[in-house]
C-alpha cells in the first residue's frame, strides 16, 4: 500500500497534485478539501476520491497531505495539519511572511512530522544534471517572465515567482547572503509585479534575479559562471548547455603561447580552445512528480526531505531582505 495521501486546496496546482499522485505507486490518493466545495468535488469527481470536509477530516484519514492552498492560509492549513499527525509538503513560498514560516518549521519539529517546500525547480532535470557537475559559481543572472495569469495574487512577484530562483541560487552558491538591492514596481495592486535584485554572497559570488508576472512572453532561464565553465539552462525546455575551456587552454594563454587578440568565437570552437556540449538531462520527467515522489520516501523512509522547511525559511529570509529593499528605494 502506498502512502495515504490528501490534496488540500483543488486549484490549478492542487489539481495537478491530485493528478500526479494518481499515478504515483508509492501513493494512495485518499481524498481532496477545499473550501470552495464545488471546486473540491470537481477534483473528486475526476480522480473518483472523497471530499474531506475539513481539516479534521483529512487529518483522519490521510498520513500525509499536499498544502497547494493561498499562500496567506498556508500556516494556518500546516500548523493544524502537523499538529495532528500528519505529514506535509506545503507549496512555495512556505509562507506569506517570515515570522508564519518559522512557526511552521517550529511545529513540525514539535510534532516529529516530515515537512517539505515546494521548490519544484529543485526537480527540474536540468539542475538535477548541471548539479552533478559540482560547479561554483561565481556570477549568476536568472530571469522568470510571465504574462499575468489572473488569479487570485496574494502576495507579490517576490514571494510569487522570484522565490523560485533564489532558492535555486542558494542551493547553487552555498553561502551567505551579504547584500541585497533591489527595485520593484507594482502594475495591477500594490504589491510589485516586476522586480530585479541583486544579492551579493559572503564568498564573492554575486547573482542577478529578475522576475515579472506582467509580461508578454514565458521565460524561465538562468546562466552562471564558474572556474572556466559557462553554463545555459532552460528551465522550460528542461535544457542546457555548457561552454567549457579545453584542457591546457588557460595555462596556454597565460604561458603566452595562445594569442586571443583578434580571435572570433567561432575561431575559438573551430581551433578547440573551448567545448560545447548539451548538458546529459538523463529524462525530460514531470519535475512536480518528481518532487512528489521525493515526499514520499521520505515520509516512507523517515529521511530528511529534499527540500526541507529551514530551506523554505532560508529562501524567505532572502526574499524578505529583496522585499524590504523594494520598499526603501521605493520611499527614497
Amino acid at each position: 500500500m502506498g502512502v495515504r495521501c490528501a490534496v488540500v486546496g483543488a486549484g490549478a496546482l492542487g489539481s495537478i497534485h491530485a493528478r500526479v499522485l494518481s499515478k504515483l505507486a508509492d501513493a494512495e490518493l485518499v481524498g481532496v478539501h477545499d473550501t470552495d466545495g464545488a471546486r473540491a468535488r470537481d477534483v473528486a469527481k475526476k480522480w473518483k476520491i472523497p471530499v474531506f470536509e475539513d481539516l479534521d477530516a483529512v487529518a483522519a484519514g490521510a498520513e500525509a497531505a499536499i498544502v497547494a492552498v493561498p499562500t496567506s492560509a498556508h500556516m494556518g492549513v500546516a500548523e493544524h495539519l502537523l499538529s495532528a499527525g500528519v505529514h506535509c509538503l506545503v507549496e512555495k513560498p512556505l509562507a506569506s511572511s517570515l515570522e508564519e514560516a518559522r512557526r511552521i518549521v517550529a511545529v513540525a519539529r514539535e510534532a516529529d512530522r516530515q515537512l517539505m517546500v515546494g521548490h519544484v525547480e529543485r526537480f527540474n532535470p536540468a539542475v538535477v544534471a548541471v548539479l552533478e557537475h559540482g560547479l561554483e559559481p561565481r556570477f549568476l543572472e536568472a530571469q522568470r517572465v510571465s504574462p499575468f495569469p489572473f488569479r487570485s495574487a496574494d502576495v507579490g512577484v517576490v514571494l510569487d515567482m522570484m522565490i523560485h530562483d533564489i532558492d535555486l541560487i542558494l542551493h547553487l552558491v552555498r553561502s551567505k547572503v551579504t547584500a541585497v538591492h533591489a527595485v520593484g514596481v507594482g502594475v495591477l495592486g500594490d504589491a510589485e509585479d516586476m522586480a530585479n535584485a541583486r544579492l551579493v554572497f559572503e564568498n564573492g559570488a554575486v547573482a542577478n534575479v529578475t522576475a515579472s508576472r506582467v509580461a508578454l512572453k514565458t521565460e524561465r532561464k538562468m546562466r552562471f559562471f564558474a572556474e572556466d565553465t559557462y553554463v545555459t539552462l532552460d528551465f522550460h525546455k528542461k535544457s542546457g548547455r555548457l561552454i567549457r575551456l579545453a584542457p591546457g587552454v588557460r595555462e596556454g594563454i597565460v604561458g603566452g603561447q595562445i594569442k586571443l587578440e583578434g580571435m572570433t568565437p567561432l575561431e575559438a570552437t573551430v581551433k578547440r580552445l573551448v567545448r560545447t556540449h548539451s548538458l546529459k538531462v538523463r529524462a525530460k520527467d514531470e519535475p512536480l512528480m518528481l518532487e512528489d515522489q521525493a515526499f514520499l520516501d521520505a515520509v516512507k523512509d523517515g529521511h530528511e526531505p529534499a527540500v526541507t522547511g529551514e530551506h523554505g525559511v532560508l529562501a524567505m529570509e532572502t526574499a524578505a531582505q529583496v522585499i524590504a529593499s523594494i520598499r526603501a528605494n521605493a520611499a527614497s
